[in-house]
């Protein structure tokens, strides 16, 4: 395995640590639920965080919008004593994400030469298309190629 496999791979077990951790954010949003848990008005929030109360207001509705800054939600979660966490979580370990990536690109292209083929009148049986595809999806998932990504 090359640098750039390991350098991937090491990657890949950062991502994967997200995975599986079924978070969703709750119905009102992050700071005005663990304001509430914490028993903490917006008012005591706002003195806390040196702002108006308005302004507490207006990051709980920009979160549920999706318009609050990173920043923003860092500084209120460490006024409630609280630590900001960012992530993407995978809806399953990242390699399958990748491995699903490599079999319809190599999918498609088996799926364009066997167009190709048929018109020549050269088709070739489904158990070598299969494992056709299964050549190149290994080829692909080990070279990452620029376009990898494209769907073309």
């Amino acid at each position: 395995m090359g640098v750039k496999q390991t350098v991937r791979r090491q990657y890949q077990a950062i991502v994967d640590t997200a995975h599986g951790n079924d978070i969703e954010r709750p119905a009102e949003g992050w700071i005005r639920t663990v304001r509430r848990a914490l028993g903490m008005s917006g008012a005591q929030l706002a003195k806390k965080m040196g702002v108006t109360r308005s302004r507490i207001a207006q990051a709980e509705k920009a979160e549920l919008d999706g318009g609050v800054t990173l920043k923003s939600m860092e500084a209120i979660a460490e006024a409630m004593g609280c630590r900001f966490v960012y992530a993407f979580v995978p809806p399953q370990a990242i390699e399958n994400v990748i491995i699903a990536q490599a079999r319809k690109k190599a999918q498609a292209i088996v799926g364009r030469a066997a167009k190709h083929m048929a018109l020549e009148d050269q088709t070739v049986s489904h158990s070598l298309t299969q494992q056709e595809v299964a050549r190149l999806m290994n080829e692909l998932m080990y070279q990452m190629p620029s376009d990898f990504w494209e769907d073309k």
